[in-house]
């Protein structure tokens, strides 16, 4: 717990903190993104595959 402590802390353990966050808020935003367009990609694919 105490090294916990010094490492939050210290300068360089906040900004790595900062960009864990950063990189964890893009991924959801990947996610959420090829989620959302994961269904109608898939109605497409299979229109274009109907049509062959």
């Amino acid at each position: 717990m105490n090294m916990l402590k010094r490492f939050l802390a210290n300068a360089n353990g906040a900004t790595s903190i900062e960009y864990a966050l950063v990189a964890s808020l893009i991924g959801m935003v990947i996610i959420a993104a090829v989620t959302s367009i994961g269904g109608s990609l898939g109605g497409t694919f299979t229109t274009v595959a109907g049509a062959f």
